[in-house]
């Protein structure tokens, strides 16, 4: 089972997203909160796998919230999907950078958000192509030096794969992109994480595009 915490400060908008997660026979919903401090209280509580987080709560909202669970070593399994409203909303970069898994709009499809609680559940990253454009411009535009740093750490297959995993393509397309097996592309992906001290696959795709070894518009 999935385990599933849900953070908004609208009860309607828990009550929907609870309704469409618990159809499924591997999502199971652990507990609600509505602001971040609550929020933070409750992973830290329960240990979800997955927490849906809205971004604008009033008291601490989605982006601190997001911070403190990220900061927390105790809660490294536990994987944050971040909701808004608006694809054009100035917080998302932001919110990826402080460490969330993943962001979705809240018309999502019900199909498409289930998919998206099953995909960050298993370790990948989760944006909508919206959120990804603003996300590549925001990384393209910064290229910090200690990003730049870290990618000198890397042999040129690792480069590779980074590059790759910048692009949005899973192990399994890394694998047929380079001629190796799925496998050994998820094992390089595993010491990626390690090397550049990632926590997701979300914050290797901010590093391939602040190190410009992948550049907006092309792959």
């Amino acid at each position: 089972m999935i385990r599933v915490a849900l953070v908004d400060d609208q009860q309607l908008v828990r009550a929907g997203l609870r309704a469409l997660l618990e159809r499924t026979d591997d999502i199971v919903i652990v507990g609600e909160a509505g602001d971040g401090g609550a929020g933070v209280a409750l992973v830290a509580r329960e240990r979800p796998d997955v927490v849906l987080m809205d971004i604008r709560m009033p008291g601490t909202d989605g982006l601190a919230a997001t911070r403190r669970i990220v900061a927390d070593p105790g809660l490294a399994g536990v994987h944050v999907v971040v909701l808004t409203t608006f694809d054009t909303d100035e917080h998302v970069f932001e919110a990826v950078r402080a460490g969330a898994a993943g962001f979705l709009l809240k018309d999502t499809a019900p199909d498409d958000l289930r998919r998206a609680v099953r995909l960050v559940a298993a370790g990948d990253a989760m944006l909508s192509p919206a959120v990804t454009r603003r996300v590549m411009q925001g990384a393209a535009a910064g290229r910090p030096q200690l990003a730049t740093e870290r990618l000198a750490r890397l042999t040129d297959r690792e480069r590779e794969v980074l590059a790759e995993v910048g692009a949005g393509r899973s192990n399994a397309e890394i694998g047929e992109r380079l001629f190796i097996s799925p496998a050994t592309a998820r094992t390089h992906v595993g010491r990626l994480l390690t090397k550049l001290g990632a926590r997701d696959r979300v914050q290797l795709v901010v590093l391939a595009y602040e190190t410009g070894l992948v550049v907006p518009g092309e792959g």
